[in-house]
């Protein structure tokens, strides 16, 4: 009997993809293992490998083909024995409705991106995590009998608060109603009567309008699924989330003899410190010492951490993705430095897998390798943090109650001000600082 080959959920947000590329065609033979195709989703491109042994009989979504829903029929796949040539593709109605994004098995609270944000898989966006365990509400019909699109915990929360689902307008993907959407609506809310559903169209806010494209020689790059959702979560975590900003001025003289004389002692290892490598590791620490600023903001609770993973932005060819440094605060200097480079290799490559980009409790952005002095970052939801960094350069600076020449380092905290205080914030910050400024304390 035919296999039918579908969408997958390659992340945890994921509820459609564009199928980049086929590797195999009809009539190739392929085995449990075999990658049949590259798939980009909202985090990256990945590759599909196959599950069943047999013959491509039927591919149905070509490839480069956009908007394809997880769990739509891609391909049919001939079993052992079967004729490949008279496997006949699946009719609509034989066709299931595309599913939700597959969930996983171990949640996390904290799903940083996201680049966005965004953001899967062994971990699981905050939205998702909050859901695990928990009995979800059937979908319910709006007033014109269709589902209502809503993602889990957005069907939790309208039956906590008796808010009516159909009353509630979608900004998620599709018109889907997401956590945000609740958070607004007020309780009790109910669907609008015949009356209010006859009254004009016009009454309704014009869909905004693309940008009219100048009369310029120019070319236009179709955006990838990456891209949009960089664009989504920057935007929605400008809109969300207050920001509050906290710069400070480090000196970084005894920061750099420090990873001098480690890269010596380093070196018969093949191993080479990176200055962001030891401020990966000052910002877990100060995490840990100043708890209040190690958390996340959900609508009814504040989660605190007790380990810092620290979500390293990496700039690549498709967009901004922020790897994760699992427990950078208790690991040594030479697994941040060989984990960074791999996670960053593996970005670049767009072959990072889901657990590998996702979770997070703070995140780090350098941009001193651009000559970049000082900028502000924008927060990666649902992360509570993000400390941007910019070069260091030779100033004029008080040493000892003297003017002289040092190698400093401006670096600018952007809090999360519904999760996190302004005076926790400065008091990360003044940690931050001074273990950068005598870095044999992060090491203890």
């Amino acid at each position: 009997m035919s296999i039918e080959i579908k969408m997958p959920a390659l992340s945890p947000t994921m509820e459609e993809g564009t199928l980049a590329k086929w590797l195999v065609k009809e009539g190739d033979s392929v085995k449990s293992g075999d990658i049949m195709a590259e798939i980009e989703t909202d985090k990256a491109t990945m590759e599909f490998e196959a599950v069943d042994e047999g013959v491509i009989a039927k591919i149905l979504v070509a490839e480069g083909s956009d908007n394809v829903a997880v769990g739509a029929v891609i391909a049919i796949l001939a079993e052992e024995g079967e004729d490949a040539s008279a496997v006949e593709a699946p009719t609509t109605s034989d066709t299931p409705k595309p599913a939700a994004a597959a969930s996983d098995p171990k949640p996390d609270p904290a799903d940083p991106n996201r680049t966005g944000s965004e953001s899967k898989p062994a971990a699981r966006t905050a939205e998702h995590a909050e859901d695990h365990g928990k009995p979800i509400a059937p979908a319910a019909p709006n007033t014109d009998g269709k589902r209502v699109k809503a993602s889990p915990l957005a069907r939790r929360m309208a039956a906590d608060k008796g808010v009516d689902l159909g009353a509630v307008s979608g900004s998620g993907p599709n018109g889907r109603i997401v956590k945000a959407d609740i958070e607004g609506a007020k309780a009790g809310a109910t669907a609008p009567t015949a009356d209010v559903a006859a009254a004009p169209a016009a009454a309704a806010p014009a869909p905004a309008k693309p940008a009219a494209v100048p009369d310029i020689p120019h070319e236009a790059t179709k955006l990838s699924n990456i891209r949009k959702t960089i664009a989504r979560r920057l935007t929605e975590s400008k809109q969300n989330v207050p920001h509050i900003y906290l710069t400070v001025d480090v000196r970084l003289d005894a920061l750099l003899k420090l990873r001098a004389d480690l890269n010596k002692g380093l070196e018969a290892r093949g191993v080479k410190l990176s200055v962001n490598d030891l401020l990966v590791k000052a910002l877990a620490v100060a995490l840990i010492e100043v708890p209040a600023c190690n958390v996340m903001f959900t609508p009814d609770q504040l989660i605190s951490f007790t380990r810092a993973d620290i979500s390293v932005a990496v700039s690549t060819p498709t967009g901004l993705i922020t790897p994760v440094v699992v427990g950078a605060d208790t690991k040594s200097l030479s697994a941040i430095s060989a984990e960074v480079k791999e996670l960053a290799g593996l970005a670049r490559d767009g072959k990072l897998k889901p657990e590998q980009y996702t979770g997070g409790t703070a995140s780090i952005s350098n941009m001193g390798m651009y000559g970049i002095t000082q900028f502000d970052a924008v927060i990666n939801p649902p992360q509570g943090m993000i400390l941007a960094v910019g070069a260091g350069e030779k100033r004029p600076f008080v040493v000892d109650d003297a003017l002289a020449i040092a190698t400093v380092m401006s670096a600018t905290g952007s809090f999360d001000h519904r999760a996190i205080d302004g005076a926790d914030g400065a008091k990360l910050m003044r940690t931050f600082k001074n273990l950068v400024e005598r870095p044999l304390a992060m090491l203890a």
